[in-house]
């Protein structure tokens, strides 16, 4: 027999994971259109390698900045659900740009313009996320698979579109996704007030510990490995010969992976730990470039890498996550997240982009492969050696 008050408690946190879903749905439904396509879009403007890494770059280094001054405001001020109304206003109205810029100049402005407002959304609402949740990371899974879902429509519908109708039509694209993302913005539920920690350590402290630093080496490295590729994969693909419904369908195929990480992670990390967990989807990494850089015209080669996404993104993500969220206790939840995102995606994502632009003019692509994969190589080595976390984090994940 049910307590009383149990049914409504269970609509409450079905109206809780709805609201939340549906933001994760609308901004990762955004990133599928401009993730896998907005690299080919500036190559038929005639960029050259260089000034597209420039201009993609633009994201990972905003990342490196802002993120840490948007979680401040909201730590101290405890208006995190209006400044992600703010920041997913403020990228709306700024991707109008898109529509108008095709000078270097103008493109570089307005991404920089858009980058600035849309890079706060995510930090916190993850945050917020994982205090609604209590840090539970199933129940995080749950929600968090929704963008991963519509990640995989907007690839898997924007390739067949853009081949028909050009890739002129991608900023239009992305306007309206944005435009969605905003309007599932103002659906969040309200702040909930940070828990209270007796053990609670000064942010200081905890950025000095050992693991903490190792934590975010490994974090860095990973998002570095992924520059080339977040960058030009799927240059390269049609470069090969490939079409852009099948790139489209490579994307998919990568974030289908992924789905289904998020849902085992908490099995998963009932029997491994988090620092486990993190060197095999290093090692995971180490393999997926060399194989992208050295068997692009394989079909099957390149399908099964786009699986190892399962590991380099998504059980890395999860895991680290779970870190994050042991180390950042309190009122520090979204200031934890902000490093993460800056020191993560942001300076390691803006190595890897600003680099890989250079690297492909250089020595081509598979040599800039063979260099994602060194660095994932040196992040496997900190992570095996010297990232260490008690008990007490694999139990509360």
């Amino acid at each position: 027999m049910l307590r009383a008050g149990a049914i409504p408690e269970r609509r409450v946190a079905d109206r809780l994971y709805t609201r939340l879903s549906l933001f994760y749905f609308t901004y990762f439904a955004m990133l599928g259109a401009y993730a896998p396509y907005f690299g080919l879009y500036l190559k038929q403007h005639q960029f050259s390698p260089t000034q597209i890494g420039a201009l993609l770059a633009l994201a990972p280094v905003v990342r490196m900045m802002f993120p840490a001054l948007w979680a401040w405001v909201a730590d101290h001020h405890q208006i995190g659900r209006a400044l992600v109304l703010l920041s997913t206003t403020g990228a709306t109205v700024c991707s109008v740009g898109l529509l108008f810029a095709h000078s270097f100049g103008w493109l570089f402005l307005t991404l920089l313009l858009v980058n600035v407002f849309w890079c706060a959304a995510l930090p916190l609402v993850e945050a917020s996320t994982f205090r609604h949740l209590r840090g539970r990371l199933g129940d995080y899974g749950r929600i968090r698979v929704w963008g991963s879902l519509s990640f995989v429509a907007a690839v898997a519908l924007l390739g067949p579109l853009l081949d028909a109708l050009g890739m002129a039509s991608l900023p239009w694209a992305i306007l309206l996704l944005f435009a969605a993302m905003t309007a599932t913005a103002w659906l969040l539920p309200p702040d909930r007030a940070p828990a209270v920690h007796a053990d609670h350590e000064p942010l200081r402290r905890t950025l000095l510990r050992p693991e903490v630093l190792v934590l975010f080496a490994a974090c860095f490295l990973m998002s570095a490995s992924h520059g080339p590729y977040n960058t030009f994969y799927s240059i390269y693909l049609v470069d090969e010969g490939y079409t852009k419904t099948e790139v489209g369908l490579l994307w998919a195929l990568s974030v289908v992976a992924e789905i289904l990480v998020f849902l085992w992670m908490p099995a998963i990390l009932r029997r491994f730990s988090i620092p486990a967990v993190i060197a095999f989807s290093l090692a995971c990494a180490v393999v997926r470039f060399l194989v992208i850089g050295w068997a692009v015209e394989s079909a099957w080669a390149v399908g099964l890498a786009q699986l190892l996404h399962a590991a380099t993104f998504g059980a890395h993500h999860a895991a680290a996550l779970a870190a994050i969220y042991y180390f950042f206790r309190g009122r520090y939840q979204a200031r934890g997240q902000a490093l993460y995102s800056a020191l993560g995606f942001g300076a390691g994502g803006a190595l890897g982009m600003f680099g890989s632009g250079w690297l492909w003019a250089q020595l081509g692509p598979s040599l800039t492969f063979s260099c994602a994969s060194i660095a994932a190589l040196f992040a496997f080595v900190l992570t095996a050696f010297w990232l260490r976390l008690p008990a007490a984090a694999h139990a509360s994940a």
